[in-house]
């Protein structure tokens, strides 16, 4: 759908092109011909700016460089955060309307107990190593900071293939650092294959803080998942995290680095504050409807 091809083929099977993902590995050449495709066939563009800074690509130029084409062709922009539209106003001079995320858990789950527990448990899932991600630097100070609680455990969680040599993600500095951890009984490890959506849910809820170990980034469908399931986040300070849903945040920045004290400050208050603020299946659903009716209203806005 990102190939001017597929608009010239399809372009009477729509009335207009709304953009959230998927567009990484375009070049903005090829997001220019995407642009003025649209344009030819008076197809409006609504873009959703998801991610100011990609938490898939170290360096930002390239996702600089598709905004700088996207951004100013859109038709209609729309954010999750009044920071992130700021941020649009400020390098681009294009107002952004600001509409939540929706839910991530199915509706009928938010109404279920969470599990009983006799030990607050910390986690941080590194998933499969985003670029984005530091996470031994995080892990070494959760092991600390969850050992001065008296009933606290930390569980890392990492996808199969990061300790797999035949893998491209393979990274065995970090599963040995991991795994020395492991055996001295400062965390538990756990690696296996890719969660689906109930094994994701049923590990969040078995969480009572998810610690986000991001360096970069903007927003977070995690942190809405959490929300919707009751488990604390900690968010680093680098994005808009903090703005999306009520979490607690620490001080972690490519340019800064990690805020141990912040950390350490975060996994106490989720200890004393806990049980954390959980979406209800009222106000998720009142959002739900209210953001059908925003979409509705801007696309008839913006259609010709």
């Amino acid at each position: 759908m990102l190939d001017p091809d597929w608009v010239q083929a399809h372009h009477q099977d729509f009335d207009l092109f709304h953009l959230h993902f998927g567009f990484d590995a375009q070049s903005p050449a090829q997001l220019s011909a995407l642009v003025n495709a649209l344009r030819r066939h008076g197809k409006p563009l609504v873009y959703t700016v998801h991610d100011l800074r990609n938490p898939h690509q170290p360096d930002p130029a390239n996702h600089d460089a598709a905004l700088d084409v996207i951004i100013p062709a859109a038709d209609h922009l729309i954010t999750l955060t009044p920071g992130a539209a700021r941020s649009i106003r400020s390098r681009w001079n294009r107002t952004a309307t600001v509409l939540p995320h929706p839910h991530v858990v199915e509706l009928t789950r938010l109404t279920r107990p969470r599990p009983v527990r006799d030990r607050f448990r910390v986690g941080v899932h590194a998933k499969s190593l985003r670029p984005n991600m530091s996470v031994l630097p995080v892990v070494r100070v959760l092991a600390d900071a969850v050992a001065e609680l008296s009933d606290a455990e930390l569980q890392v969680n990492i996808h199969r293939e990061v300790a797999d040599p035949t893998s491209a993600a393979h990274a065995p500095r970090l599963i040995q650092a991991l795994e020395e951890l492991a055996d001295r009984g400062r965390l538990t490890l756990a690696v296996h294959d890719y969660y689906d959506d109930e094994q994701l849910w049923d590990y969040l809820a078995s969480l009572d803080l998810s610690v986000l170990p991001y360096l970069f980034g903007t927003h977070s469908g995690w942190l809405e998942a959490c929300h919707d399931l009751g488990t604390a986040v900690a968010a680093p300070d680098c994005g808009f995290y903090a703005q999306q849903r009520p979490c607690l945040t620490y001080g972690h920045t490519q340019r800064g680095g990690l805020d141990e004290e912040s950390l350490r400050a975060a996994v106490q208050t989720a200890y004393e504050q806990r049980p954390a603020p959980r979406a209800t299946v009222q106000h998720r659903t009142q959002e739900r409807d209210a953001l059908a009716a925003a979409h509705r209203s801007l696309y008839a806005n913006t259609l010709p």
